[in-house]
């Protein structure tokens, strides 16, 4: 039997990480929208995490930021001139236009691509589609650039095929809406992709219309298409991934999750023997602490011992409920046999949580070789990007400093370092 393993591979969080606010229906993002974040400090807590995934013996990779701010974006909508000019003009004139262009939510890998390993796919090959983000402006004009990394990490077409994105009028906010069952992981799988209607005051991101069209596109045999809850887009969790988590035979889902759980999990139990479903009752854990702790945003990993564990915030210690359940179900004598707690309070407060940081690729070990091992880690390149991180990341950035050139040409300066560097290490 082949040999498979996932890599997680983590968006490095960019040197333009701000609170801007700009994510209606993200409850932590619009909560700490206006106070001073700190670029440096939000990376090394993401490298942080991708340390501790490393200790335990797991594959990671990494996405590098987006140029912010989008200086092709802007041009766009009419301002011209030099890089300078267009960024003084467009703050002058469009300033939540301009706050768009310079965020750094290309950290939430979760939402880069939907990807359909191997054993799922129709022609044996890794199949992604850049997510197209359309529902949320500051995000729509993420895609091109990860595409272009797509292409550049997975450069084989032997084993990988990179799509062009869903059209935009239909919404797609990638695996951030994606789960996958599959016992073993290396077996044909269920793919599971949940769609939104309703949310009462804040939009659903995804369609059901973009969720068939990647099964499609990727040969999907298997696919199941829900709908997310309503009542849960009306708390909080304008992703799937704030309700729910599947890995191998286990679904971990808060009660209120799906808007028909019961049809889900009956044509689950038809497909996966060993099923289990980890139900978390509302009456345990609310949608609202569910939502504030990010539970369900955690990555739920198998290592190398054949131990399955969780990768939380520390939110989900410090938040009461949360951490009862998870007492009174982690452990030895359950599925899942020990939590890990990590700060990225950063991102939280921006509304993401250690899974939205990353996106999941299941490798053969002859895709893995075909991988650009520059976005490939291990300490050696992580003590690097850290050094690149220290001397180069602005250490704070208040609300007003997106309007300062020097803020800008410091921002440039950050990730041309970072291309640099990359550049040495690409093969």
């Amino acid at each position: 039997m082949t040999a498979f393993r996932e890599i997680n591979f983590d968006g490095l969080i960019g040197p333009s990480h701000n609170f801007a606010g700009l994510s209606v229906g993200n409850l932590a993002a619009t909560l700490h929208a206006g106070e001073t974040a700190w670029p440096r400090r939000a990376a090394l807590q993401g490298l942080a995490k991708m340390r501790l995934m490393l200790s335990l013996g797991m594959g990671q990779g990494f996405f590098a930021p987006h140029v912010r701010p989008n200086l092709g974006w802007l041009r766009h909508f009419g301002f011209d001139g030099t890089p300078a000019q267009v960024c003084a003009k467009a703050w002058a004139e469009e300033p939540t236009l301009f706050a768009g262009a310079i965020s750094a939510s290309a950290m939430w890998a979760a939402n880069a691509a939907t990807v359909s390993p191997a054993p799922d796919t129709a022609d044996g090959r890794i199949h992604f589609t850049p997510a197209n983000l359309s529902t949320m402006a500051h995000r729509s004009h993420e895609w091109p650039e990860t595409l272009a990394q797509l292409r550049r990490i997975f450069p084989d077409p032997r084993y990988f095929a990179v799509h062009e994105p869903v059209p935009g009028r239909f919404g797609d906010e990638g695996a951030a809406n994606f789960m996958r069952i599959a016992s073993p992981i290396e077996e044909q799988g269920t793919e599971i992709m949940v769609y939104g209607q309703g949310g009462g005051p804040f939009p659903a991101r995804q369609t059901p219309e973009a969720c068939r069209a990647i099964f499609r596109t990727h040969g999907i045999e298997d696919s199941l298409v829900i709908q997310q809850s309503p009542e849960a887009i009306a708390a909080g969790a304008f992703h799937n991934d704030v309700v729910a988590v599947a890995h191998e035979n286990i679904l971990l889902a808060h009660e209120q999750a799906f808007a028909d759980k019961a049809a889900l999990y009956a044509a689950l139990e038809e497909r996966c023997a060993d099923l289990i479903i980890l139900e978390v009752p509302a009456s345990e854990v609310s949608l609202a602490d569910a939502c504030a702790s990010y539970l369900f945003n955690s990555q739920l990993v198998t290592l190398p011992d054949g131990s399955r564990a969780l990768i939380l915030p520390v939110e989900a210690a410090e938040t009461p409920a949360t951490r009862a359940w998870l007492d009174r179900n982690v452990g030895a004598n359950g599925p899942i046999h020990a939590a890990h707690f990590i700060d990225v309070r950063e991102s939280m407060h921006n509304g993401g949580g250690p899974a939205c940081l990353r996106l999941r690729v299941l490798l053969s070990e002859e895709a893995e070789r075909a991988v650009n091992s520059a976005h490939l880690l291990d300490t050696r390149g992580a003590d690097a990007l850290e050094a690149l991180i220290g001397r180069w990341w602005p250490e704070r950035i208040a609300p007003s400093d997106i309007a300062l050139p020097q803020t800008w040409e410091a921002l440039w300066a950050a990730t041309t370092a970072l291309g640099d560097y990359l550049e040495t290490l690409t093969p």
